[in-house]
């Protein structure tokens, strides 16, 4: 039984090994919910984003150039974890070009024909640049003294400034959140043609934020506009899908940064998605060749033109080049989105 959860506005590269920080509080500020409140489902970790960590001014072009790609955050915990040579490295992706109503009107994530779902494509299917797709952005993040890079998107919420990224680009976990975490959408080549959108609010899986449990690795970040307009009315936002059927065919997005790709441009590909076939995570792979940098990307089903997101670039095996394997979107991260779009 499947149950798709969309609503009006906007929500909110990694290894196996990601290490994510995400506990009770950071030396920048308090974590209101490391700890679920009563009106907090258990599953959601939330942390309000102090006015010192808020600091949009710190993203010059040239810092923006010189970030890591979030996967560097994985290598030591996956090391850590996972024996070789199975041991998974983060942010190679596979995307195909599927473009989401540019519209900050919800659409019904179970209106959709699902009917290319069950076909698998075979062999590696190469990233290209797809049309411009204004609500996919780049998402920089400060962690551990360093700066890095990921990918997002703006999802559709009730507050209307939401976007969805990897966990590993919200926290390092278990551990410290973010800072300085700013979304761009429609990043080009060094321009952000819709401003810079500084995270207010960050939320994720305790099972990521607690545990490092890659099979969970999404997390969410409300926005706040940096002139009068919503980001979904802004730059639109995607329908999302939750507890759908696995091994269905996935449209994936991102900005990969590392060989053969520069980071300056989004990229995609995708094909049919297959679990994990060395058992170590509930994660689905698909055939793709994006790279770090990419992590945090949507992935679409539902066609092209008018998929819903249903799950995001994770992490991918030294052993397996060219896929990349996203978390599967069931009822833990659904509780999660349903918290962070309110």
């Amino acid at each position: 039984m499947k149950s798709n959860s969309l609503r009006c506005g906007t929500l909110a590269a990694l290894m196996l090994r990601a290490v994510l920080l995400g506990a009770l509080f950071t030396a920048g500020g308090l974590l209101t919910a490391g700890g679920a409140s009563a009106a907090q489902p258990a599953d959601v970790d939330r942390w309000v984003v102090p006015q010192s960590a808020q600091v949009g001014e710190y993203w010059t072009p040239e810092r923006m150039r010189a970030a890591l790609p979030g996967e560097v955050l994985a290598e030591d915990s996956v090391a850590a974890e996972s024996p070789a040579p199975t041991a998974p490295h983060a942010g190679k992706a596979s995307a195909v070009a599927a473009q989401p109503a540019r519209s900050a009107s919800s659409r019904s994530a179970s209106s959709r024909s699902h009917s290319n779902h069950g076909r698998r494509s075979h062999g590696v299917h190469a990233a290209r640049p797809p049309a411009s797709l204004d609500h996919i952005g780049k998402v920089f993040f400060t962690l551990q003294g360093a700066d890095y890079v990921c990918s997002g998107n703006a999802v559709a919420a009730a507050n209307e400034n939401t976007i969805a990224t990897a966990g590993h680009c919200i926290s390092a976990g278990p551990g410290e959140y973010s800072t300085r975490l700013i979304f761009v959408p429609a990043y080009k080549n060094g321009a952000a043609p819709f401003g810079q959108w500084l995270a207010t609010e960050l939320y994720a899986p305790t099972q990521w934020t607690s545990g490092g449990d890659i099979s969970y690795d999404t997390g969410f970040a409300v926005v706040a506009p940096p002139a009068g307009s919503t980001l979904s009315d802004t730059v639109g936002a995607s329908g999302v899908a939750f507890n759908d059927s696995r091994g269905l065919s996935y449209t994936a997005y991102g900005y990969p940064a590392m060989s053969p790709f520069d980071g300056e441009t989004l990229q995609t590909c995708g094909g049919g998605a297959a679990a994990d076939p060395y058992g170590q995570t509930q994660s689905q792979g698909i055939p793709c060749n994006l790279t770090g940098g990419s992590s945090g990307g949507p992935w679409f089903v539902g066609g092209a033109a008018g998929g819903v997101q249903n799950s995001v670039s994770s992490f991918g095996y030294s052993t397996m080049t060219g896929t990349m394997f996203g978390p599967y979107w069931g009822s833990v991260i659904e509780s999660v989105y349903a918290v962070a779009s309110e």
